[in-house]
């Protein structure tokens, strides 16, 4: 059976290679506008997010002021990277949904079950990707509203880490299930049923979203790896229709 960083790893040497190369500039040039836009508000707003933080701690956590800061820093840095995710995912998802088909057909050797031509799979990513948001957003928010209740915030480094690695995991095995007629609701289903492999690979490709100028480069390649889960771990799961 796949694993996630064999399928990532496999991936990457897949769109590097002959053939797909050309497919992956626009998104990486994408990857890279979006990174350092965000890169650049961190940096100027980083001093008053902290200090907002710090006021917002009762004086009776005083005594913990040594580990809330780290723990600030840590959630700033997965909300950070998290957005970045969403952003950079939005606007590239159309070139993430035609590789990820061009990879089905030229690794895997099957042709994607709805294959829609580029203008088409174009305007249904973006529409794919709205719906992403509804569900992704609320949750989000939730998480969000805990990092700022003394007390829960200490453990919303963990919570974001899970939740990002869900996410991620969404976000990708999406793009081929999108491709092959898999509703919204079914990919989740699918994904739950198949929690482990699920949850590794969307917390392996997070761990790629947190290395600087390297993630920007190795995003399609997750999308390529996504591609090869599918194929090996979810394909034959039942569909439900749209």
């Amino acid at each position: 059976m796949l694993d996630a960083v064999t399928a990532i790893s496999r991936g990457t040497r897949c769109v590097y290679g002959p053939g797909l190369r050309r497919y992956i500039f626009l998104p990486i040039l994408v990857n890279v506008l979006v990174y350092g836009t965000m890169l650049h508000v961190v940096l100027e707003r980083f001093s008053g997010w902290l200090a907002s933080w710090m006021s917002a701690v009762p004086g009776w956590l005083d005594w913990l002021s040594w580990l809330i800061w780290p723990i600030f820093f840590l959630s700033l840095l997965v909300v950070v990277f998290f957005t970045f995710t969403l952003v950079t995912h939005f606007i590239a998802a159309p070139f993430y949904g035609f590789l990820a088909a061009k990879v089905e057909r030229q690794v895997v050797g099957r042709e994607p079950l709805d294959d829609r031509g580029l203008t088409k799979t174009a305007l249904d990513a973006l529409g794919r990707e709205l719906v992403k948001l509804g569900y992704i957003l609320p949750r989000a928010a939730l998480l969000f509203v805990i990092g700022w209740i003394p007390g829960l915030n200490l453990f919303a480094p963990l919570l974001w880490a899970l939740f990002s690695a869900w996410v991620m995991a969404i976000t990708y095995l999406d793009y081929p299930m999108d491709n092959n007629k898999v509703s919204f609701r079914d990919m989740r289903g699918r994904l739950s049923a198949r929690w482990w492999q699920s949850l590794s690979y969307g917390g392996v490709v997070t761990l790629l979203t947190w290395i600087p100028l390297a993630n920007l480069f190795l995003i399609p390649g997750a999308v390529a790896g996504a591609v090869l889960m599918w194929d090996d771990h979810y394909r034959d799961g039942q569909t439900i229709s749209r």
